[in-house]
């Protein structure tokens, strides 16, 4: 086995999300056909979704303008409370309940998330009468063209499509994002093995080499393009599958997601993935151990860990971990150039590359 096969699936999901970000959309060289440009503008994230559904890479294909408009409203994300606001502010002052759309819980989530965007700045407030008015300061844009969810599986046999599968078919059926892929990696033989196993046949198919290994970013190959899925039409939401027992077939239970929850579900998606990016994995590890590192494949920094010599995983990389050695307090403040300690360094650096990604 070689050492791309011998990673974890979190590092093939990096690869993953470090390739999207250069070269979206897939295959717009070969695709004669395509109506997408070879540069379309797009946010990579990572681990994001529903409450009952997580994809391994968002893609959000943005559009330019309402992109740098997107800016105003600051780094963080905003939440789903926010979403019922800041989108309807009036131009002009008015009473809040008059110019927000009745939000279907109460009045007082709505005045709590009226201050915070005012303790935001993006939003301006005051008070009339003993009534609330608010205006805005910008018109908030639309800035989302299409949500694409890759999920990542480096080693596709016959067991992973099989519990992949449904969960595929959860997304058709739903039509959250766009489009769907599957992205695995590349076997070299003449048909992939990818194809096949039981993807659905609305799921795209992408194979990535492992050139990384070599010192150069890895390259992707469409073996099967995905059918774009009706965002804007009602969407199935499977609850519970059927199942067959000895007794007989027990009942499926599913309702419909309307147009409008879908598309205020796709807006708290493509925030998040605003504020998150995918290079936020050092939240969840610890870089202030004296033997975490960052390994350069091409142009993408993976994590790795020289103590158990391999890239590690977020969970393995924790303070419980029978290597950790903490940073000794003098490494965190010998100043430049790694002020703070090798952690924080590594820390601003991942901040900083995520933030080439986002408009000031």
């Amino acid at each position: 086995m070689s050492d791309a096969d011998a990673d974890p699936e979190f590092v093939f999901e990096l690869r993953t999300c470090r390739w999207a970000e250069r070269e979206w959309p897939p295959g717009a060289d070969d695709d004669a056909d395509s109506d997408r440009s070879d540069s379309t503008p797009a946010i990579v994230a990572r681990q994001l979704g529903t409450k009952r559904r997580r994809w391994d890479t968002i893609v959000v294909e943005v559009d330019p303008e309402g992109f740098r408009r997107r800016a105003n409203f600051g780094r963080e994300r905003l939440d789903s409370d926010l979403l019922d606001v800041i989108p309807h502010a009036p131009a002009e002052w008015e009473y809040y309940r008059e110019a927000l759309p009745d939000p279907g819980y109460p009045w007082r989530y709505v005045r709590e998330a009226i201050h915070r965007a005012d303790d935001r700045g993006i939003l301006e407030t005051r008070k009339r009468n003993n009534r609330i008015e608010i205006r805005r300061k910008w018109a908030y844009p639309d800035w989302v063209e299409r949500i694409v969810a890759v999920e990542n599986k480096p080693d596709l046999d016959a067991s992973a499509a099989r519990d992949l599968a449904a969960q595929l078919e959860y997304d058709v059926a739903l039509s959250l994002a766009d489009e769907v892929w599957v992205a695995t990696r590349s076997t070299g033989d003449r048909v992939e093995p990818a194809l096949l196993e039981s993807v659905p046949v609305e799921a795209g198919i992408l194979t990535l080499d492992s050139e990384a290994r070599s010192g150069a970013d890895p390259r992707a190959s469409v073996e099967w393009f995905p059918r774009s899925l009706d965002v804007d039409a009602p969407g199935t939401l499977i609850r519970e599958r059927g199942e067959e027992t000895e007794y007989g077939s027990s009942a499926a239970q599913f309702e419909y997601a309307d147009p409008e929850w879908k598309a205020h579900k796709r807006l708290e998606i493509a925030e998040r993935a605003y504020e998150k990016g995918w290079r936020a994995y050092a939240e969840t590890m610890r870089p202030d151990c004296r033997h975490f590192r960052l390994r350069r494949e091409g142009r993408t920094l993976l994590p790795f860990c020289p103590a158990k010599d391999c890239h590690q995983t977020s969970s393995e990389c924790s303070g419980s971990c029978p290597e950790f050695s903490p940073e000794p307090p003098q490494w965190r403040t010998r100043g430049w150039p790694i002020e703070g300690g090798p952690g924080k360094g590594i820390r601003r650096l991942l901040e900083e590359r995520r933030e080439r990604n986002r408009p000031e």
